[in-house]
């Protein structure tokens, strides 16, 4: 992602998914590199993974049934697709970029395969316990889709939650993960508002305490940042956050990101934060 420059009003120039199907609020430019590793076996947590969230892996029934959708952000075809990923599209107050390629570690580990390593082993697990989950794209070598879509396809479901997945691209300095919350467009996403504060304070209290990450130190007000310059917040009239996982600039935060056992592990928190929404 992009930090962005000003108040939450304020569009910040998306160059990773940033945008709205971004990173939450860094600069990463990142390359189209090789699809994510394979998730590990169903509903199994990879060798080596450690400080699972208390209770994990215990079906309390509160997913059951509910209607979840899980955006990836980005996508591993972007970077080379240009042309289409920059084109403007209307946000509600405004327009943005469609997409954008997203950040990555200083080793080459891209935001788009991280985000898409993240959701397909959360998806697993929600699905475990019994929800109903749509991913917002198929695969991670396409293109897009543009933020509008991402946002049209929870509101097709009618969905009971929706989740952007992502990574930033901040300063290597800071580190830290943050939610980003919607602030209220007229006509658009109002209704669904004070429901996402509801679920960003679930996901941020379950995410910090199932995997150890501090809040951000150089975005965001306890872990949480609220922004109208996202399409995909703007736009969505269900209940919606992204996650900023953590810095892919911070040699801290890569460390942790490119492990796959740390993932199986931010997923987990994830289910974690979902079932203390809907509980």
């Amino acid at each position: 992602m992009r930090i962005h420059q000003g108040g939450p009003a304020v569009a910040g120039i998306a160059l990773c998914l940033g945008a709205l199907a971004a990173c939450g609020g860094s600069s990463g430019k990142g390359d189209a590199g090789a699809p994510a590793s394979p998730p590990t076996a169903e509903g199994t947590t990879p060798s080596g993974a450690t400080g699972a969230p208390e209770g994990a892996g215990v079906k309390t029934g509160a997913l059951r049934g509910k209607v979840i959708v899980i955006d990836p952000g980005h996508n591993g075809g972007n970077a080379s697709h240009p042309s289409e990923i920059n084109k403007q599209v209307q946000i509600g107050n405004g327009t943005k970029e469609c997409d954008t390629a997203g950040a990555s570690t200083a080793a080459g580990y891209n935001e788009h395969a991280f985000t898409w390593d993240v959701s397909n082993r959360l998806s697993r697990l929600l699905r475990e316990e019994g929800a109903k989950v749509t991913l917002t794209r198929k695969s991670d070598t396409g293109v897009g889709p543009c933020i509008t879509e991402r946002a049209a396809i929870g509101n097709r479901l009618h969905a009971d939650a929706a989740l952007s997945v992502h990574a930033d691209g901040a300063a290597a300095s800071g580190h830290g993960f943050h939610i980003i919350e919607p602030i209220a467009v007229r006509g658009h996403n109002a209704g669904s508002v004070p429901a996402s504060l509801k679920l960003g304070k679930a996901i941020r209290d379950a995410y910090h305490s199932g995997t150890g990450i501090v809040y951000s130190t150089y975005l965001g007000e306890k872990a949480l940042d609220r922004r109208d310059d996202l399409g995909g917040l703007n736009l969505s009239t269900v209940p919606k956050v992204f996650i900023e996982c953590g810095n892919m600039r911070n040699p801290g935060d890569a460390a942790k990101l490119s492990n796959a056992a740390f993932r199986q592990r931010i997923a987990e928190s994830l289910v974690e934060g979902f079932e203390s929404y809907f509980s």
